[in-house]
């Protein structure tokens, strides 16, 4: 949106500043000689909008005359003067940046008929202006010839707004181009090598929250298509209500819009994640694979202090780690052990390592983390005024913190130490990894850490950790996410390629509803306290390599039936599975989860790509002719390493038994696209 996007108490990061910039305007002149309005440029970040914003460099400036572009239902952009009512303001208040923000936010639009790109009338033609837009509603920018005087670049808007030429006098109008670039593409026009038309791409992560349901329909799917993290890890469910209605109008004829086309504007976010069509390059199409029956697995009790106890020797050393993690995965820790075995089950604590090393570590580290804390806590407030990074990072974790896990009584009511202990280890841990800094999710993945921990320095180094395992789900160009979800449609196509087919025909074949799942692994899916025991679990690395991806199966095929039998659309299948939320039986899915990966370990014609998903040795793969139709069963020898269970055989799944001849799509590279 226009201008209402620009509104909020928090000033934005400034990407890119100029002085100089000049507005010729000619308003109000007998001859042909222009006044010169000089300006300043400036391009802001603010929550998950691009701003572009000018304004007079003259302090004195009448509000009155200030101009502001804004959209209507109807997305007609307009230009007016600012309401009368809003002149008589404190200095203070004028000089404000932040001001003039929520100044534009709160005056009301009007429609105003279409003006065929004719530049807006100006009622004073003495008037100083300003004018800022969203970087989403920008269309084109159109430049001056090389060697022409001081160069200038014209803004034209969707629907054709132009804004007035800027002139750079001092020059660096490049500077600009080069800030816009972050952030969208901009290609030359075949007509015009001067116009620079936009393609807007996710260039760059959004890392705050946004409640979605604030914004117009509109600017929902815009947030969905450039910024899934948010749009995935806020109320998904209320989105979907939303998302039939964001593509209707006004107009009764566009109101049956295919789903496809929603489907369109989700898979769209992630660009290359189109995964499950049959012209798809890279899949290979294989005979439907008998799984053979899948045992039945029961969970055990948690190991107790006592049993984990008995596993050390007499210098702290665990015995037999091998048969510790299996008890763990079987059962879980008590809560009294978790503080302790947390720091093995993350790598914190090295399994061989005696209680003297451990307590050497420790020291060790409580230096390094009180280091790194006093970069941060050293930064004077003027020195911060010229870190535009660090100050969004504390920003976003400011905001972060405070709606955390605040119903759990260790994060809940006013000035809560469990508060400050989250804020201090986040904002450390941006000086731990640069690179990343803070994204939206992280305190998700800290919460229960510090909740078990107890200790500022300990739940560093265990979410420093668990960083590491979780590190590609952040990073900007999302490639975990997208190796994730393919592999997880390489995985759910082979227990029940029925299943996918729905999922496909109702363009649900993506599995987008399982962004969040991946995200920060099941945090928002089940209580707090099953989020201890689900990831204990999991940090055991058994029964096999991505075991989280089995629990998505687990949980969706427990779904299958109610989605089928009442045919779900695409709408109604994002709003049921958002809606699990806080349903899950953990110890349910992780039985069901299990029983899939012995059912998988006993196949003996595993596929090659299945084998590496799972980590599980295989041999050379032969595959039938496509090009003459050869219908041979798929030559695929995958030899898995055993995983001992007490279990007891059970009917394999329904599709299983279905002897009608069926192919399946199953990428080859589904588990070879981990970034290096």
């Amino acid at each position: 949106m226009a201008a209402a996007a620009a509104a909020g108490a928090v000033s934005g990061k400034i990407i890119y500043e100029q002085e100089g910039v000049y507005i010729h305007s000619s308003c109000g002149k007998t001859n042909d000689q222009d006044s010169l309005i000089s300006g300043i440029l400036r391009v802001l970040e603010k929550d998950a909008e691009v701003i572009v914003d000018w304004r007079p460099l003259d302090d004195a400036l009448d509000s009155s005359s200030i101009l502001y572009a804004g959209k209507d239902s109807s997305s007609v952009v307009e230009w007016t003067h600012t309401p009368k009512e809003r002149v008589h303001r404190g200095s203070e208040h004028l000089n404000s940046y932040e001001a003039e923000w929520d100044m534009v936010n709160t005056v009301s639009f009007k429609k105003k008929p279409h003006t065929n790109g004719d530049a807006p009338s100006h009622r004073n033609g003495k008037s100083k202006w300003s004018f800022l837009f969203s970087l989403t509603d920008l269309k084109s920018i159109k430049q001056n010839k090389e060697g022409m005087g001081w160069s200038y670049l014209v803004f034209c808007l969707k629907d054709d707004v132009v804004l007035p030429a800027l002139h750079f006098h001092h020059g660096d109008s490049k500077l600009l181009i080069e800030s816009l670039e972050k952030y969208v593409v901009l290609c030359e026009s075949p007509q015009d090598k001067r116009t620079l038309l936009v393609n807007f791409q996710n260039k760059s992560l959004s890392q705050s929250f946004e409640n979605l349901l604030d914004e117009p329909a509109y600017g929902l799917i815009q947030k969905i298509k450039k910024d899934p993290y948010t749009a995935t890890m806020v109320g998904f469910s209320k989105v979907t209500n939303y998302i039939f209605d964001s593509l209707r109008g006004s107009d009764p004829s566009t109101h049956q819009r295919p789903p496809s086309e929603m489907a369109d504007f989700l898979s769209d976010a992630i660009p290359g994640l189109k995964i499950n069509q049959q012209e798809e390059p890279g899949f290979e199409v294989i005979t439907r694979i008998d799984l053979g029956e899948r045992p039945v697995v029961q969970r055990k009790e948690p190991v107790s202090l006592e049993e984990w106890t008995k596993n050390i020797d007499s210098e702290g050393r665990i015995l037999n780690v091998d048969n510790m993690k299996q008890m763990i995965f079987r059962g879980g820790l008590s809560h009294s052990l978790r503080k302790q075995a947390w720091k093995f089950l993350l790598g914190y604590f090295p399994w061989d390592s005696t209680k003297e090393e451990r307590t050497q570590l420790q020291k060790q580290k409580t230096d390094e983390y009180f280091r790194m804390k006093l970069q941060w806590k050293s930064v004077s407030e003027e020195q911060e005024k010229r870190n535009s990074r660090l100050r969004d990072y504390r920003s976003l974790i400011e905001k972060d913190v405070n709606r955390t896990d605040r119903t759990n009584k260790f994060y809940e009511g006013q000035d809560n130490p469990g508060l400050i202990l989250l804020h201090d280890i986040l904002m450390t841990y941006c000086m731990y990894d640069f690179d990343l800094g803070y994204v939206q999710g992280m305190s998700d993945l800290l919460s229960p850490l510090l909740y078990v921990m107890e200790n500022e320095v300990d739940a560093f180094w265990c979410f420093a950790s668990y960083m590491d395992q979780m590190h590609q789900n952040f990073e900007e160009q999302m490639q975990g996410m997208k190796t994730q979800l393919i592999q997880l449609s390489t995985l759910l196509r082979l227990l029940d390629s029925g299943f996918c087919s729905y999922l496909e025909s109702q363009d649900s074949g993506y599995l987008y509803f399982c962004f969040r799942w991946l995200l920060i692994r099941f945090k928002r899916e089940f209580s707090f306290l099953d989020i201890l025991r689900l990831w204990e679990v999991m940090w055991t690395d058994l029964p096999c390599k991505n075991f989280h991806l089995l629990l998505c199966c687990a949980i969706l095929e427990s779904e299958k039936q109610q989605i089928m039998e009442k045919h779900y659309g695409f709408n109604e299948i994002l709003k049921h599975i958002n809606e699990l939320s806080m349903k899950i039986d953990v110890e349910d899915i992780l039985c069901k989860a299990e029983a899939i990966s012995l059912q998988m370990v006993q196949c003996k014609e595993l596929p090659q790509a299945v084998c590496e998903i799972l980590g599980l040795q295989g041999s050379d793969v032969t595959t039938p002719d496509s090009d003459t139709g050869d219908d041979e069963n798929v030559g695929t020898t995958c030899h898995p390493s055993t995983f001992h269970s007490n279990t007891s055989p059970a009917p394999a799944a329904s599709e299983a038994k279905d002897d009608r001849p069926a192919q399946m799509l199953v990428s080859q590279n589904a588990s070879r696209l981990t970034p290096a």
